[in-house]
């Protein structure tokens, strides 16, 4: 079986008060995140602000942490697109590299079928060797890749998980009922991990993993151990982190919780900007009470 690991941190991208890419500032954060319990780390995600990077800048990314870190923490890039021929181009790209898998979500804005949906990942599937993960994700989407898909897309020798963010649980039991034991599917939303894991699920692609890694990770650990009742105690203790995250649009208060705890991260890209006055207090108010900053 292929394993990024249980706990893999969907990586906030820094940037400089222009909006730079800064190269520099990813190898305090990336230590941060080891340090936080990550298994591995996917660039160049949602949380990423993908759609804001050109591929220079991801290739950059990519060849800065396979060089820095290859030998640390498993290595994700995202390079899924709407554009099959650019997916495709990116996801070699990134393979030469050298990174340890990619992260593909469905296509966004054209709307494809389902048919179309597998004909675009299998197309980027015959083009490359490492392993895929798909990402499911349809309130970014507006499109969602079916259980039925996703069950034919697994026979396809490289693609050996999904990422799973639609909140659809019938959906996501079926995709486990239906696939190999050795298919993984990650939570992508961390209020949804625990019940997916009850469901088969193998573990967590994480936005909170960057303030409370540790104890994501002692939450799938405990569930893995049959300790249930204490996985669902640290499942509750964590709900107003799990869901304070999202006061505002991903990634606008993960970044600005990074930067008051002293990791400088920057700044989002336009159109996402900061948060208000009365977001931000709040905001702050619950990684107080975490104790993740003073």
């Amino acid at each position: 079986m292929i394993d990024f690991g249980e706990l893999i941190t969907a990586m906030v991208t820094p940037f400089d008060k222009d909006y730079n890419l800064v190269l520099d500032c990813c190898t305090k954060l990336i230590n941060h995140l080891i340090d936080q319990a990550s298994d591995g780390i996917l660039l160049s995600g949602s949380t990423g602000e993908s759609a804001t990077l050109d591929d220079d800048e991801r290739i950059k990314l990519y060849e800065f942490v396979k060089d820095n870190f290859g030998s640390k923490i498993k290595i994700i890039a995202g390079t899924g697109s709407n554009d099959t021929r650019h997916s495709v181009e990116l996801s070699k790209e990134a393979e030469r590299i050298g990174v340890d898998g990619l992260l593909l979500v469905a296509p966004y804005y054209n709307k494809p079928s389902q048919l179309g949906m597998f004909k675009h990942f299998e197309a980027i599937a015959g083009e490359v060797k490492i392993p895929i993960l798909l990402y499911n994700v349809p309130s970014r989407t507006s499109s969602n890749i079916s259980s039925r898909i996703c069950v034919e897309l697994s026979k396809i020798d490289n693609i050996c998980g999904i990422k799973e963010a639609s909140g659809n649980m019938r959906q996501i039991a079926e995709i486990i009922r239906d696939t190999d034991k050795d298919f993984l599917v990650y939570s992508g939303n961390d209020g949804d991990t625990l019940p997916i894991l009850s469901l088969g699920g193998y573990g967590a692609i994480s936005v909170a993993s960057h303030i409370v890694g540790k104890e994501v990770k002692e939450m799938i650990a405990d569930f893995k151990a049959g300790d249930f009742k204490k996985a669902a105690e640290m499942h509750r203790s964590l709900v107003d982190i799990f869901y304070g995250i999202f006061i505002d649009t991903n990634p606008v208060p993960i970044k600005e919780a990074l930067n008051l705890k002293g990791i400088n991260v920057g700044p989002c890209r336009l159109p996402l900007c900061s948060m208000d006055d009365k977001k931000l207090q709040s905001f702050k108010e619950i990684l107080k009470r975490y104790k993740v900053i003073d």
